[in-house]
């Protein structure tokens, strides 16, 4: 029986482990849980992850959760996966190990309390919270420091490896997360870290085009706010050359639908869209 792995692509941990999956060749069904409309709560899915959380497998009969869990897990399970990404090197895994706990205590704790609070909440019909997002940056900013003083402080991977494993894959798709803003927010957060910049591009460099087809949503968001009791929607694409919004479209009461294939964008105007 194939690997199933519940996941939405919008959230970071689940894209890591989808990302480690198809650079590794391992067989597995992707089934998409709605984040943003709430599947990720329904009994069925609660079955599966009793903590209502992104993303999850189930193996035969074998179910696990936490992105952590199981991308060590996968790197044990699987034979033909490259030793690098888990070492069996007892020194070099417990500095993985090191990592990925700082990572859940620091880094991921400040992008999660920029983006949600500025973005992912709204579209889910929740209020902006300016004072978290304030916080949620200012300990993102920290763990950028943190990540470019220290953990890439000797090699072109973490723990100083001349090659990627987990713990960079789990590192890179948190930062990723960051797309969502507004360019002039991502350069102003993101670029001053010169080191976590040529990190990100040798990750790519390392797995193309898994990284990409991964991160496709990066190449595109949608921007959900509501102002004045309007809906604007807020369609960003992206190209080699330069980010640019393509489409500003609001109504009182409308739904716009973008559906992303073959590397086209479509959409789909419902309940009478005025320009």
């Amino acid at each position: 029986m194939a690997l199933k792995v519940y996941c939405d692509r919008m959230s970071q941990p689940s894209r890591a482990v989808l990302l480690f999956c198809k650079i590794n060749g391992i067989e597995f069904e992707e089934i998409r849980i709605d984040v943003i409309n709430n599947k990720h709560l329904t009994p069925e899915y609660k079955a599966i992850n009793p903590m209502c959380q992104l993303p999850a497998i189930v193996n035969g009969g074998f179910k696990l959760f936490e992105s952590h869990a199981i991308l060590i897990y996968l790197s044990c399970a699987f034979p033909e996966i490259a030793s690098h990404w888990y070492p069996t090197d007892i020194s070099k895994r417990s500095k993985i190990h090191s990592i990925l706990d700082w990572h859940h205590t620091n880094l991921r704790r400040g992008t999660v309390g920029l983006i949600f609070n500025t973005i992912v909440g709204p579209l889910k019909g929740l209020p902006p919270n300016h004072e978290a997002a304030k916080d949620g940056e200012k300990l993102l900013v920290k763990s950028l420091s943190m990540l470019e003083n220290f953990w890439l402080e000797d090699g072109r991977f973490l723990v100083g490896s001349s090659q990627p494993s987990i713990a960079d894959i789990s590192l890179v798709c948190e930062i990723m997360q960051l797309e969502l803003l507004s360019k002039k927010d991502h350069d102003r957060i993101l670029s001053p870290y010169k080191k976590v910049v040529q990190w990100i591009e040798d990750i790519k460099g390392e797995i193309t085009p898994h990284f990409d087809e991964v991160h496709e949503w990066a190449y595109w968001a949608t921007i959900l706010a509501i102002s004045g009791g309007r809906w604007r929607l807020c369609i960003r694409l992206y190209d080699e050359l330069e980010r640019c919004v393509v489409g500003l479209l609001s109504s009182g009461d409308s739904c716009m639908c973008i559906e992303l294939g073959d590397g086209l964008v479509s959409s789909r105007l419902e309940s009478g869209l005025k320009n």
